[in-house]
């Protein structure tokens, strides 16, 4: 791999982008050192990646365009890299290699893509995933708000497995790993568009232990983070695919008094609000204490809070007052830019 460059610039500009000496020197300057990892090489444009047997290849991919870029509780930098190891492990999978394309927008400050950068290679290290390849373009002003990262993850998960909508069934228990609602909330709050100030911090980050511990339980069904849209929608994709009733009972639902607040200062709803550090399982009813149990080591949070019924598919909440309200499925985003 080839030395590093110094970067001399304190502002990304258009030439960063070019394919010339100065992006050289930004992707040698920052990426390469942050990431540094033997199958890394910037020279090249494809890697060819190790396979391992008796296991299957899973892929996903993801777009982050959060705004404000950082917020209590990480950047889009962390943000990243936890979305996209946690989409793979509500899959079953274990991340493994994760490829990372970045837009910027000139003008942005190299201090702050510096921070960004950081934060991404240490939710890397702390997930234990490489960084492999990449690619770098900048736009001008204007053209994106700072910094938008596109995030290829692979991983490898054990060949055989059931794991998906297909195996839920009427009678199976709903979990959810902790408050639900963090992370919306805290982005609310950087935001500071509404004169409201708090600490709360978003819940980013990886679900891996978790999922590791469900995946050990006999009679998981089907794991999901439930990221934009939130717990709601994670439920109304559970009807919808298997034409059954998802029944939540809002006393169960773990949801913190601050994120509560917010939503009634402002009108959210905290089932809608996104999670960056959550998981929803179903489970046979037989195995789901057993499940809650082994996931209270991890999440000491974690709830039974709903039960899959017979059809229409829909999703009906039981309200803390003893009546039930019907949970729409969301149709305008009420927070843009979450994730």
């Amino acid at each position: 791999m080839r030395a590093e460059r110094a970067l001399r610039d304190t502002h990304i500009r258009l030439a960063h982008g070019n394919g010339g000496r100065m992006m050289r020197e930004l992707v040698d300057g920052i990426f390469v050192p942050a990431l540094a990892n033997p199958l890394l090489d910037p020279r090249v444009d494809a890697v060819a990646l190790p396979c391992e047997p008796g296991q299957q290849l899973v892929v996903t991919t993801d777009g982050f365009t959060v705004q404000p870029l950082e917020f209590p509780g990480g950047n889009i930098g962390s943000l990243a890299v936890h979305g996209t190891v946690n989409d793979l492990a509500v899959c079953g999978a274990t991340a493994r290699y994760l490829t990372l394309g970045v837009i910027l927008e000139e003008g942005l400050e190299v201090a702050l893509l510096r921070r960004v950068v950081d934060a991404l290679a240490a939710a890397a290290r702390a997930c234990k995933v490489s960084v492999v390849a990449g690619d770098t373009k900048v736009v001008g002003r204007g053209e994106c708000d700072g910094i938008y990262l596109t995030v290829t993850g692979i991983g490898f998960r054990p060949s055989g497995g059931t794991l998906g909508l297909a195996s839920v069934m009427a009678g199976d228990s709903v979990l959810v790993s902790g408050p639900v609602g963090d992370h919306g909330a805290a982005v609310i709050l950087a935001r500071q568009e509404f004169g409201l100030h708090g600490e709360l911090a978003s819940d980013a980050a990886s679900v891996m232990p978790q999922a590791r511990v469900l995946m050990g339980i006999p009679g998981l069904r089907f794991m999901r983070d439930p990221t934009r849209g939130g717990l709601a929608t994670v439920a109304h994709e559970i009807a919808r695919a298997t034409g059954l009733a998802i029944h939540l009972d809002e006393a169960r639902i773990p949801v913190r008094t601050a994120v509560r607040s917010v939503c009634e200062l402002l009108g959210f709803d905290p089932m809608y609000l996104a999670c960056e550090g959550r998981l929803v399982a179903v489970l046979a009813p037989q195995a789901a204490e057993a499940a809650l149990d082994a996931l209270r080591a991890f999440a000491p949070q974690a709830a039974l809070i709903g039960t899959v019924r017979p059809g229409p598919p829909l999703v009906e909440l039981a309200t803390a007052f003893g009546g039930r309200r019907l949970l729409d499925e969301l149709d305008d985003d009420p927070l843009p830019r979450i994730c």
